[in-house]
């Protein structure tokens, strides 16, 4: 517990592709903690819109869909997410619910009302946050921050390999210009944009193995008596 008596909070944040959704789930495994995917959010409520079809620059509709959806991040079965109990995980990844979500991602009433959702995951023993503002804006006085980066090209190139490995048609230069656009709209957005908090740790994953990136985050653990 901190000095308010909340549950500790660990943030993991960075542009998407960096690894920091995988780097939290193991974490989160390892120390028997909860889990936020706060990307996956605002890729729910933009998934939820599609099957509502709201309009995605209605910022009242979005708002009300957010307040009122339920949603739970499996720690037994990594990356499976439930909206009001169906199972969504395979949506929640296409790259269309990933655009859709950094548009919305921009709308302050959307951030807002989404806020407290976030802060209702601070659970006992602790949660483990996975986002891009996690340190800066949702949990500011998380007892451990890391920025995880890494180029655009070695982004793409992930992200190419996962999709083709899933056997899903994709181009590599269209992924590329994708996520520049997505990291374009998120650091220069007005609300939250995405920036290191300044007390985070740096970790450039693009030369790492998950393992390498593991032990770098162990170490600062301890370092803070985790």
């Amino acid at each position: 517990m901190n000095d308010k008596g909340l549950p500790p909070v660990i943030t993991i944040d960075g542009p998407s592709g960096t690894g920091k959704g995988t780097i939290a789930q193991l974490l989160a495994n390892e120390l028997h903690w909860h889990i936020l995917d706060s990307g996956a959010l605002y890729r729910i409520v933009g998934i939820a819109a599609m099957h509502n079809r709201v309009d995605a620059n209605d910022a009242q509709a979005l708002c009300g869909l957010a307040r009122n959806m339920h949603v739970e991040f499996s720690s037994v079965f990594p990356g499976s997410i439930t909206l009001h109990g169906l199972e969504i995980s395979g949506e929640v990844r296409l790259e269309q619910a990933g655009a859709l979500a950094s548009r919305i991602a921009a709308i302050p009433q959307l951030r807002a009302a989404l806020l407290q959702r976030q802060h209702d995951f601070r659970q006992a023993p602790g949660l483990v946050a996975d986002g891009r503002d996690m340190g800066t804006v949702v949990f500011p006085d998380a007892v451990c921050k890391f920025f995880l980066t890494a180029s655009a090209e070695t982004r793409a190139q992930r992200r190419y390999k996962q999709l083709k490995d899933k056997e899903v048609s994709v181009s590599l230069p269209g992924l590329l210009s994708d996520i520049q656009a997505r990291d374009e709209r998120d650091s220069t957005r007005a609300v939250s944009p995405l920036k290191p908090a300044k007390d985070a740790l740096i970790i450039d994953t693009g030369p790492l193995a998950i393992e390498q990136v593991m032990a770098i985050v162990r170490q600062e653990l301890k370092s803070h008596q985790l």
